[in-house]
């Protein structure tokens, strides 16, 4: 299964949910990220959190969400968005229509920066908890709308 995590920046909170599918996931998820006006690197905060808790950070970047609407890209079965902004904007037509939810989580990057690790530490919670309640689940085998109702019900988990 393709997921797609989608945040404006693609440096923080999506970065975070690519990275716990990816850990989670292994076997059952592939997960990517991406964003509608990438912030151009992946913030510092939010690799320094990956490294403390174990999870690869190989291959992280801040990247464009029309890497993954062109001709060849990975056909995705679900696209979650983390942040408000992302959820509310017009998306590119994704291959395969993909389910859609949305887990939003407060912006730790917003953040003053001396709250930085507290803000970091509490979406990475939040987004781990998710991850590991959605992987609970048998996502593979369920309906498109099924897929739909329990991923955005996860989305609600504090």
């Amino acid at each position: 299964m393709n997921i797609l995590v989608l945040c404006t920046g693609n440096s923080a909170r999506s970065i975070l949910l690519e990275c716990l599918l990816r850990h989670y996931g292994t076997g059952r998820v592939v997960s990517f990220s991406a964003g509608s006006k990438p912030a151009g690197q992946v913030h510092p905060a939010a690799l320094s959190l990956l490294h403390q808790n174990g999870l690869d950070t190989d291959n992280l970047r801040s990247k464009s969400w029309d890497e993954f609407a062109t001709p060849g890209a990975p056909k995705m079965d679900a696209v979650i968005t983390v942040c408000g902004n992302a959820r509310d904007e017009e998306c590119p037509i994704w291959p395969g229509a993909p389910v859609r939810a949305h887990w939003g989580v407060e912006d730790p990057a917003a953040a003053p920066e001396p709250e930085w690790p507290t803000a970091f530490q509490s979406a990475y919670t939040v987004l781990e908890k998710r991850t590991i309640a959605a992987l609970a689940q048998p996502l593979e085998k369920l309906s498109p709308s099924d897929l739909s109702k329990t991923l955005n019900e996860i989305g609600t988990l504090q």
